[in-house]
C-alpha cells in the first residue's frame, strides 16, 4: 500500500512505494537514467509509467487507447510527458553568483 506524506505546507504528496530490485536490474536502471540526466526515481516513475500504459493498451486494446490519449490526460499530465519527450539541454558556461543587497 502506498504512504502518503504531507509537505511542510500541509499540501499532501504523491504516494510513495517501495520496491527491492535484483542488484542487475538496479545497475541498468542507474545506467538509463544516467544516459537521460534523470534521477533513478524519476527514471523507474517514467518506466513503469509506460509499462502501465503498454499492459493496459493491451488488456483493453481500443478502450484503453482512448483513455490514455493526449485529449483524455489532465492538462499537467500532458505537460508533463512533452517536457519528459524533450532531449536535455545542457547549460552554457559557469553559473553566476548572485548577490544579495540587505537593506542597509
Amino acid at each position: 500500500m502506498p504512504t502518503r506524506q504531507t509537505s511542510t505546507s500541509g499540501k499532501p504528496k504523491s504516494p510513495r512505494i517501495q520496491v527491492v530490485l535484483p542488484e542487475d536490474l538496479c545497475a541498468r536502471l542507474t545506467a538509463l537514467a544516467e544516459q537521460e540526466s534523470r534521477t533513478v526515481s524519476n527514471m523507474a516513475r517514467v518506466l513503469i509509467q509506460q509499462g502501465v500504459q503498454r499492459h493496459e493498451q493491451g488488456d483493453a486494446g481500443l478502450s484503453a487507447a482512448k483513455e490514455s490519449s493526449p485529449v483524455a490526460m489532465r492538462p499537467e499530465d500532458r505537460l508533463r510527458n512533452s517536457l519528459e519527450a524533450q532531449q536535455p539541454r545542457r547549460l552554457r558556461g559557469a553559473p553566476r553568483r548572485l548577490r544579495l543587497h540587505r537593506p542597509g
